[in-house]
């Protein structure tokens, strides 16, 4: 009887020479084979594989297009292959969870494949992204968006913040809507309010009720409008494109009412022109943004909401904050009383206090950021209780007061006092 160990070396050795006889075979006929019989081989055998492989293979791909704009389901099909990727995969990346710092999450590195024949499942390990233009740079790059912010801890009053998670959970499950009155699934919002009142916050707790994804566009790093229009192009549906500070981005508010002085002559008119293109190094105009808003390019990916921030609405051209475009105005204002006590929860895990009393009579009369109410209730040590630093925060209104009854006092030195603003407080 022959041992199948001694025999070893003669069935590789049959093995190696049957292959390198198809391989030779095979490149003869790529050299000498007519290319219409060897696209009608290749044919053949795609169609004799699928009639022997019962299953039905899909890839997809990081990136798709000549542009490499993302493909959108990549990283959720990621997420979910992530515990098969540690099984079969050679070469895994490994990222840190949102949730859990100390947790890392597998997926494929570059090149790798990996294959799984269970469906039903979605992922859940999904992270979100916030993405950016800055840097002078003509594509998106991104992070993971870790922004704690919810609408539970907005420091605004709770039927404002009630009326806006019915208006956004309303928008995601609109599509048949949007799709039978004829207009693209999106919405805008335009944020505006003296700065501190919490406008990036808002945009950070709309992300995370939503679940969508972030595109912070810096349009002063946009080349002109055909990068533009690719930039926006790129971006994915479930997703809030934000401008943030429309008012200060290049010279899009007010251009079509905007006039020099009659004094000045045309080649000032022409020198200032040219200064302004240079110093913003960007061509993006105001219709260019328009038309991507609710023109025709509008549509090109559907359920996203735009957002602009502002601190000074006045100077917005009127072409720009229109109902279509902005379709909700959301004013952010100074905090108020019931701001406070959501605040004073959220830092000092008091619902109730003698010192409230004080404060409610205080910030009635004095304009303050909550941004500035945050800063003052933050314990400054680790022998700061919450009633210092309540203390702390009435001793800042006190403070404001004074200021504003002495700017006040000025001005109406040279005001009439019946119609000026000064004369009263807010209610």
């Amino acid at each position: 009887m022959m041992n199948p160990v001694m025999n070893m070396p003669g069935t590789w050795g049959t093995i190696g020479s049957t292959l390198l006889t198809v391989i030779f075979f095979w490149d003869m006929l790529r050299r000498y084979c007519p290319p219409e019989l060897r696209r009608y081989l290749e044919k053949c055998s795609i169609r004799v594989s699928q009639f022997l492989n019962p299953y039905v293979q899909i890839s997809i791909h990081e990136y798709l297009g000549s542009h490499l704009r993302p493909h959108e389901a990549y990283s959720i099909v990621e997420a979910y292959l992530s515990l098969n990727s540690s099984k079969h995969a050679k070469r895994l990346k490994a990222e840190m969870t949102k949730d859990n710092d100390s947790k890392l999450m597998l997926s494929m590195d570059e090149y790798e494949r990996t294959t799984d024949e269970f469906n039903g499942v979605q992922a859940r390990n999904r992270q979100r992204k916030l993405y950016t233009n800055g840097h002078s740079k003509s594509y998106w790059s991104h992070i993971v968006f870790e922004h704690p912010a919810k609408f539970e801890t907005l420091a605004m009053e709770k039927k404002k913040k009630e009326e806006i998670i019915e208006d956004l959970l309303t928008f995601t499950k609109s599509k048949d809507f949007y799709a039978r009155i004829g207009k693209a699934w999106k919405r805008g919002y335009l944020l505006y309010g003296p700065p501190g009142t919490g406008k990036s916050t808002m945009i950070a707790a709309m992300a995370n009720l939503l679940d969508y994804d972030v595109y912070d566009l810096e349009l002063t790093s946009v080349k002109d409008n055909t990068e533009l229009r690719r930039l926006l192009t790129e971006t994915t549906a479930k997703s809030i494109i934000v401008i943030e500070d429309i008012d200060c981005s290049l010279d899009l508010t007010g251009q079509r009412t905007k006039r020099k002085e009659k004094s000045e002559t045309d080649s000032e008119k022409k020198e200032g022109s040219r200064k302004e293109k240079e110093e913003s190094g960007s061509k993006v105009t105001l219709s260019g943004l328009l038309n991507f808003i609710d023109g025709l390019w509008s549509a090109c990916a559907g359920e996203r909401l735009i957002v602009f921030t502002t601190n000074y609405i006045d100077k917005l051209d009127p072409a720009l904050t229109r109902r279509g475009r902005m379709d909700k105005h959301i004013e952010l204002s100074y905090c108020t009383y019931e701001g406070f006590k959501v605040l004073a929860y959220n830092y000092l895990e008091l619902e109730a206090h003698p010192l409230f009393q004080s404060v409610a009579e205080l910030i009635k009369a004095v304009d303050i950021t909550p941004a500035d109410v945050a800063e003052n209730l933050m314990p400054k040590s680790a022998k700061e209780g919450p009633e210092e630093c309540l203390l702390n925060l009435i001793h800042a209104l006190e403070e404001a007061k004074s200021r504003q009854i002495t700017k006040c006092t000025e001005e109406l030195k040279y005001k009439d006092p019946y119609h000026d603003r000064c004369s009263t407080r807010k209610a």
